[in-house]
Protein backbone atom coordinates (compact mmCIF):
# COMPACT_ATOMS: atom_id res chain seq x y z
CA UNK A 1 0.00 0.00 0.00
CA UNK A 2 2.80 2.43 0.53
CA UNK A 3 6.13 3.56 -0.62
CA UNK A 4 8.72 5.89 1.07
CA UNK A 5 11.61 7.48 -1.21
CA UNK A 6 14.30 9.15 1.22
CA UNK A 7 16.84 11.24 0.02
CA UNK A 8 19.92 10.68 1.94
CA UNK A 9 19.64 11.35 5.53
CA UNK A 10 17.27 14.55 5.66
CA UNK A 11 16.79 16.41 9.25
CA UNK A 12 14.12 18.82 10.31
CA UNK A 13 15.35 20.37 13.54
CA UNK A 14 12.76 22.84 12.86
CA UNK A 15 9.34 22.23 14.52
CA UNK A 16 6.33 21.42 12.34
CA UNK A 17 5.43 25.41 10.83
CA UNK A 18 8.98 26.38 10.13
CA UNK A 19 11.80 28.73 10.56
CA UNK A 20 13.02 31.98 8.65
CA UNK A 21 14.34 31.83 5.60
CA UNK A 22 17.68 33.15 6.42
CA UNK A 23 19.93 30.27 6.17
CA UNK A 24 21.96 28.75 3.93
CA UNK A 25 21.08 25.36 4.23
CA UNK A 26 20.19 23.03 1.34
CA UNK A 27 16.03 22.16 1.64
CA UNK A 28 14.97 18.53 0.93
CA UNK A 29 11.56 16.78 0.35
CA UNK A 30 10.72 13.67 3.11
CA UNK A 31 7.93 11.53 1.00
CA UNK A 32 5.74 8.93 1.61
CA UNK A 33 2.91 7.75 -0.63
CA UNK A 34 -0.58 6.10 -0.77
CA UNK A 35 -3.27 5.34 -3.06
CA UNK A 36 -6.42 3.08 -4.13
CA UNK A 37 -7.78 1.72 -7.55
CA UNK A 38 -11.48 2.42 -7.55
CA UNK A 39 -12.11 -1.05 -8.64
CA UNK A 40 -10.62 -2.57 -5.11
CA UNK A 41 -11.16 -2.23 -2.02
CA UNK A 42 -7.58 -2.53 -0.98
CA UNK A 43 -4.68 0.16 -1.12
CA UNK A 44 -2.39 -1.77 -4.19
CA UNK A 45 0.73 0.20 -5.98
CA UNK A 46 0.89 -1.13 -9.15
CA UNK A 47 4.28 -2.01 -11.06
CA UNK A 48 5.39 1.61 -11.89
CA UNK A 49 4.16 3.63 -8.74
CA UNK A 50 0.58 3.34 -10.29
CA UNK A 51 -2.52 3.09 -8.40
CA UNK A 52 -5.56 2.40 -10.67
CA UNK A 53 -5.13 4.64 -13.65
CA UNK A 54 -3.12 7.35 -11.82
CA UNK A 55 0.28 7.68 -11.97
CA UNK A 56 3.36 9.31 -9.35
CA UNK A 57 6.95 9.53 -9.27
CA UNK A 58 9.30 10.94 -6.93
CA UNK A 59 12.95 11.34 -8.15
CA UNK A 60 15.99 13.34 -6.90
CA UNK A 61 18.68 15.17 -8.70
CA UNK A 62 21.67 16.75 -7.04
CA UNK A 63 19.67 20.25 -7.72
CA UNK A 64 16.29 19.56 -6.59
CA UNK A 65 13.32 16.58 -5.10
CA UNK A 66 10.96 16.45 -8.01
CA UNK A 67 7.22 14.97 -7.65
CA UNK A 68 4.25 13.92 -10.28
CA UNK A 69 1.00 12.63 -10.38
CA UNK A 70 -0.80 12.10 -12.86
CA UNK A 71 -4.34 10.76 -13.95
CA UNK A 72 -5.45 8.67 -16.88
CA UNK A 73 -8.89 9.55 -18.43
CA UNK A 74 -10.84 6.42 -18.34
CA UNK A 75 -12.79 7.13 -20.88
CA UNK A 76 -10.56 5.55 -23.45
CA UNK A 77 -11.39 2.07 -21.79
CA UNK A 78 -14.69 2.32 -24.00
CA UNK A 79 -11.86 2.00 -26.98
CA UNK A 80 -9.97 -0.79 -25.48
CA UNK A 81 -7.05 1.32 -24.35
CA UNK A 82 -5.88 0.37 -20.92
CA UNK A 83 -5.53 4.09 -19.53
CA UNK A 84 -3.33 3.23 -16.75
CA UNK A 85 -0.42 3.14 -19.83
CA UNK A 86 -0.72 6.33 -21.03
CA UNK A 87 -0.49 8.09 -17.36
CA UNK A 88 2.16 6.03 -15.99
CA UNK A 89 4.13 5.95 -19.41
CA UNK A 90 4.24 9.95 -18.68
CA UNK A 91 5.11 9.79 -15.31
CA UNK A 92 8.12 7.56 -15.43
CA UNK A 93 9.38 9.40 -18.69
CA UNK A 94 9.31 12.56 -15.94
CA UNK A 95 11.40 10.48 -13.92
CA UNK A 96 13.67 9.44 -15.93
CA UNK A 97 14.41 12.87 -17.08
CA UNK A 98 14.54 14.27 -14.22
CA UNK A 99 17.13 11.42 -13.16
CA UNK A 100 19.52 12.20 -16.31
CA UNK A 101 19.49 15.62 -15.41
CA UNK A 102 17.36 16.62 -18.31
CA UNK A 103 15.56 19.36 -16.37
CA UNK A 104 15.56 22.99 -15.51
CA UNK A 105 14.28 23.26 -11.73
CA UNK A 106 12.42 26.34 -12.15
CA UNK A 107 10.35 25.22 -15.54
CA UNK A 108 8.27 22.24 -14.05
CA UNK A 109 6.42 22.91 -17.32
CA UNK A 110 9.54 21.76 -19.32
CA UNK A 111 10.13 18.47 -18.06
CA UNK A 112 6.34 18.04 -18.74
CA UNK A 113 7.05 19.26 -22.06
CA UNK A 114 9.58 17.08 -22.54
CA UNK A 115 7.97 13.98 -21.47
CA UNK A 116 4.64 14.25 -23.51
CA UNK A 117 6.73 15.30 -26.92
CA UNK A 118 9.26 12.46 -26.14
CA UNK A 119 5.60 10.28 -25.70
CA UNK A 120 4.91 11.84 -29.35
CA UNK A 121 7.88 10.73 -31.31
CA UNK A 122 7.50 7.53 -29.57
CA UNK A 123 7.88 4.17 -31.93
CA UNK A 124 5.82 2.35 -29.91
CA UNK A 125 2.19 3.04 -30.12
CA UNK A 126 0.50 4.57 -27.05
CA UNK A 127 -3.21 6.05 -27.32
CA UNK A 128 -4.61 7.96 -24.20
CA UNK A 129 -4.89 11.17 -22.27
CA UNK A 130 -3.93 12.82 -18.77
CA UNK A 131 -4.30 15.15 -16.47
CA UNK A 132 -0.83 16.01 -14.51
CA UNK A 133 0.94 17.76 -11.44
CA UNK A 134 4.64 18.76 -11.65
CA UNK A 135 6.08 19.97 -7.73
CA UNK A 136 9.94 20.96 -8.18
CA UNK A 137 11.56 21.61 -5.07
CA UNK A 138 15.24 23.75 -5.68
CA UNK A 139 16.83 22.60 -3.18
CA UNK A 140 19.24 25.80 -2.33
CA UNK A 141 17.08 28.72 -3.38
CA UNK A 142 14.35 26.58 -0.96
CA UNK A 143 11.81 27.87 -3.65
CA UNK A 144 9.19 25.54 -4.79
CA UNK A 145 8.23 25.54 -8.41
CA UNK A 146 4.72 23.80 -10.08
CA UNK A 147 2.82 23.04 -12.76
CA UNK A 148 -0.68 21.65 -12.83
CA UNK A 149 -2.87 20.71 -16.01
CA UNK A 150 -6.24 19.80 -15.06
CA UNK A 151 -7.69 18.57 -12.02
CA UNK A 152 -5.16 16.83 -10.22
CA UNK A 153 -3.19 19.08 -7.74
CA UNK A 154 -1.50 20.42 -4.32
CA UNK A 155 -1.66 21.74 -1.30
CA UNK A 156 1.35 23.53 0.98
CA UNK A 157 0.21 23.92 4.83
CA UNK A 158 1.87 25.80 7.33
CA UNK A 159 1.31 26.45 11.16
CA UNK A 160 -2.09 24.75 10.21
CA UNK A 161 -3.44 26.81 6.96
CA UNK A 162 -3.08 26.39 3.54
CA UNK A 163 -0.78 28.93 2.19
CA UNK A 164 -0.56 28.16 -1.60
CA UNK A 165 -2.91 25.96 -3.85
CA UNK A 166 -3.14 24.83 -7.27
CA UNK A 167 -5.86 26.02 -9.48
CA UNK A 168 -8.16 23.52 -10.91
CA UNK A 169 -8.77 23.70 -15.26
CA UNK A 170 -11.64 22.54 -16.50
CA UNK A 171 -12.72 23.31 -19.94
CA UNK A 172 -16.56 22.45 -18.50
CA UNK A 173 -17.65 20.50 -15.91
CA UNK A 174 -16.00 16.98 -15.26
CA UNK A 175 -14.20 17.82 -18.53
CA UNK A 176 -10.28 18.75 -17.45
CA UNK A 177 -7.74 20.01 -19.13
CA UNK A 178 -5.31 16.75 -20.42
CA UNK A 179 -2.52 15.70 -22.56
CA UNK A 180 -3.64 13.15 -24.74
CA UNK A 181 -2.53 10.97 -27.80
CA UNK A 182 -4.65 10.25 -30.86
CA UNK A 183 -5.48 7.46 -32.90
CA UNK A 184 -3.75 8.51 -36.51
CA UNK A 185 -6.24 10.34 -37.92
CA UNK A 186 -8.62 11.25 -35.05
CA UNK A 187 -6.29 13.95 -33.55
CA UNK A 188 -9.19 16.69 -34.00
CA UNK A 189 -11.65 14.72 -32.08
CA UNK A 190 -9.84 13.81 -29.45
CA UNK A 191 -9.33 16.82 -26.18
CA UNK A 192 -6.02 17.84 -26.01
CA UNK A 193 -4.21 20.45 -24.21
CA UNK A 194 -0.85 21.76 -24.67
CA UNK A 195 1.82 21.46 -21.64
CA UNK A 196 2.67 25.02 -22.30
CA UNK A 197 -1.08 25.51 -20.63
CA UNK A 198 -0.38 24.29 -17.00
CA UNK A 199 -0.72 26.46 -14.21
CA UNK A 200 2.40 27.55 -12.99
CA UNK A 201 3.55 29.33 -9.84
CA UNK A 202 6.60 29.66 -7.72
CA UNK A 203 7.26 30.49 -4.19
CA UNK A 204 9.35 30.29 -1.03
CA UNK A 205 9.05 27.65 1.04
CA UNK A 206 10.00 26.58 4.80
CA UNK A 207 11.30 24.21 6.99
CA UNK A 208 8.53 22.19 8.49
CA UNK A 209 6.44 23.18 5.75
CA UNK A 210 3.79 20.18 4.34
CA UNK A 211 3.16 19.70 0.79
CA UNK A 212 0.23 17.53 -0.50
CA UNK A 213 0.00 16.57 -3.90
CA UNK A 214 -2.79 14.35 -5.49
CA UNK A 215 -5.18 13.25 -7.95
CA UNK A 216 -8.70 14.36 -7.69
CA UNK A 217 -9.96 11.61 -6.41
CA UNK A 218 -8.45 12.80 -3.26
CA UNK A 219 -9.97 16.50 -3.98
CA UNK A 220 -13.65 15.34 -5.15
CA UNK A 221 -13.98 13.42 -1.98
CA UNK A 222 -12.04 15.74 0.76
CA UNK A 223 -12.68 19.33 1.08
CA UNK A 224 -9.77 21.11 2.59
CA UNK A 225 -10.08 21.60 6.15
CA UNK A 226 -10.75 17.49 6.20
CA UNK A 227 -7.36 17.53 4.89
CA UNK A 228 -6.30 19.54 7.51
CA UNK A 229 -8.04 17.59 10.57
CA UNK A 230 -5.76 15.14 9.14
CA UNK A 231 -2.63 16.45 9.04
CA UNK A 232 -3.18 17.75 12.26
CA UNK A 233 -2.05 13.96 13.53
CA UNK A 234 1.28 14.41 11.63
CA UNK A 235 3.59 15.50 14.87
CA UNK A 236 7.10 15.20 13.87
CA UNK A 237 8.96 14.50 10.26
CA UNK A 238 9.81 11.29 10.71
CA UNK A 239 9.30 8.48 7.84
CA UNK A 240 6.74 6.39 9.82
CA UNK A 241 4.49 9.59 11.05
CA UNK A 242 4.39 10.74 6.93
CA UNK A 243 3.40 7.50 6.15
CA UNK A 244 0.65 6.76 8.51
CA UNK A 245 -0.66 10.25 7.78
CA UNK A 246 -0.48 9.46 3.86
CA UNK A 247 -2.41 6.64 4.36
CA UNK A 248 -4.73 7.76 6.87
CA UNK A 249 -5.86 10.50 4.33
CA UNK A 250 -5.98 8.31 0.88
CA UNK A 251 -7.74 5.29 3.35
CA UNK A 252 -10.67 8.40 4.47
CA UNK A 253 -11.00 9.64 0.95
CA UNK A 254 -11.47 6.32 -0.06
CA UNK A 255 -14.33 5.21 2.23
CA UNK A 256 -15.98 9.23 1.32
CA UNK A 257 -16.30 8.09 -2.43
CA UNK A 258 -18.06 5.12 -1.85
CA UNK A 259 -20.76 6.51 0.90
CA UNK A 260 -24.39 7.52 -0.86
CA UNK A 261 -25.28 10.12 1.39
CA UNK A 262 -21.97 12.23 1.52
CA UNK A 263 -21.94 15.71 0.02
CA UNK A 264 -18.60 15.57 -1.58
CA UNK A 265 -16.92 18.20 -2.92
CA UNK A 266 -17.40 16.84 -6.01
CA UNK A 267 -21.39 16.55 -5.94
CA UNK A 268 -21.34 20.43 -4.63
CA UNK A 269 -19.71 21.48 -7.76
CA UNK A 270 -21.72 19.19 -9.51
CA UNK A 271 -25.18 20.72 -8.13
CA UNK A 272 -23.30 24.25 -9.07
CA UNK A 273 -23.27 22.93 -12.22
CA UNK A 274 -27.25 22.20 -12.64
CA UNK A 275 -27.08 18.53 -11.74
CA UNK A 276 -28.70 16.79 -9.23
CA UNK A 277 -25.95 14.87 -7.00
CA UNK A 278 -25.23 13.49 -4.30
CA UNK A 279 -22.67 10.64 -3.16
CA UNK A 280 -19.09 10.93 -2.69
CA UNK A 281 -17.55 10.04 -6.43
CA UNK A 282 -15.48 6.85 -6.58
CA UNK A 283 -12.12 7.13 -8.29
CA UNK A 284 -8.65 6.29 -7.87
CA UNK A 285 -6.48 8.00 -5.46
CA UNK A 286 -3.27 9.12 -5.08
CA UNK A 287 -1.60 10.69 -1.97
CA UNK A 288 2.05 11.64 -2.27
CA UNK A 289 2.32 13.85 0.95
CA UNK A 290 5.86 15.28 1.81
CA UNK A 291 7.95 17.52 4.40
CA UNK A 292 10.15 20.56 3.67
CA UNK A 293 13.38 19.27 5.77
CA UNK A 294 17.49 20.10 5.85
CA UNK A 295 19.11 18.49 3.47
CA UNK A 296 22.67 16.74 4.42
CA UNK A 297 24.40 14.09 2.62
Amino acid sequence: MLSVLSYGRLVARAVLGGLSQTDSRDYSLVTASCGFGKDIRRGILKKGMCYGDDACFIARHRSADVLGVADGVGGWRDYGVDPSQFSGTLMKTCERLVKEGRFVPSSPVGVLTSSYYELLQNKVPLLGSSTACIVILDRQSHQLHTANLGDSGFLVVRGGEVVHRSDEQQHYFNTPFQLSIAPPGAEGAVLSDSPDAADSSSFDVQLGDIILTATDGLFDNMPDYMILQELKKLKNTNYESIQQTAQSIAEQAHVLAYDPNYMSPFAQFACDNGLNVRGGKPDDITVLLSIVAEYTD
